[in-house]
C-alpha cells in the first residue's frame, strides 16, 4: 500500500471529527478569548478550518518560506465551516498526487531565508499539518467547554456525549 493511502485514510476519519467539533461553535461567541494572549474562538476555529489545505500545498514544495503568521477573525460560523470543508478537499486533493518517493524526500522550511527546520516531507505532513490540527482541535474543545457548550465524543465518550452508551 503507498504510503499517501494510510495519511489519507487518517485524513478522512480526522475530519469527521473535527467537523462536529466545529460544528459547535457559537456563532455569537466567535470573539470570545480565555485569555488575553489566546486566539478568540474565531480566530482558532479559523486557524484550524485553513490549516490542511494550506499546510498541504506547502508540503507539495521542496521549501517553504514561512510568511505572515496572523490569524484573521472570521466573519461568521460558516465561514469556518465553509472554509474547513475546501481545505480538507484542497489537502487531500494535493496529497494524493505524491508518490512514496516524493512522500520520503526532504522538505525544508526556512524564515527570512533561513533554514527553520528540514524533515522528510512525511514527517511534516504527520507532525505538523496532521498533529496540529488535533492540538488545536483539544484547544477549541476546552474554549468549548469554558462556553459550557457541550463537547462532542473525540477519541471516546466526552463528559457531554457518549456513543458507546
Amino acid at each position: 500500500m503507498p504510503i499517501v493511502d494510510s495519511v489519507l485514510m487518517e485524513i478522512e476519519q480526522e475530519a469527521k471529527t473535527t467537523q462536529r467539533v466545529l460544528d459547535r461553535i457559537p456563532e455569537n461567541k466567535l470573539g470570545c478569548k480565555p485569555h488575553a494572549k489566546s486566539y478568540s474562538l474565531g480566530q482558532l476555529g479559523l486557524h484550524i478550518a485553513r490549516a490542511q489545505g494550506a499546510l498541504a500545498e506547502a508540503a507539495s514544495k521542496d521549501t517553504h518560506e514561512i510568511g505572515n503568521m496572523s490569524q484573521p477573525e472570521p466573519a461568521s460560523r460558516k465561514e469556518i465551516l465553509d472554509t474547513f470543508a475546501q481545505s480538507t478537499a484542497k489537502a487531500t486533493q494535493i496529497l494524493a498526487k505524491m508518490d512514496d518517493a516524493r512522500l520520503m524526500a526532504m522538505w525544508t522550511l526556512t524564515k527570512n531565508g533561513k533554514v527553520v527546520l528540514s524533515m522528510p516531507r512525511v514527517s511534516f505532513i504527520r507532525a505538523i499539518m496532521m498533529n496540529h490540527i488535533y492540538h488545536h482541535r483539544g484547544q477549541l474543545s476546552v474554549y468549548l467547554k469554558l462556553l459550557d457548550v457541550p463537547i462532542p465524543s473525540i477519541y471516546g465518550p466526552s463528559a457531554d456525549e457518549n456513543p458507546f452508551g
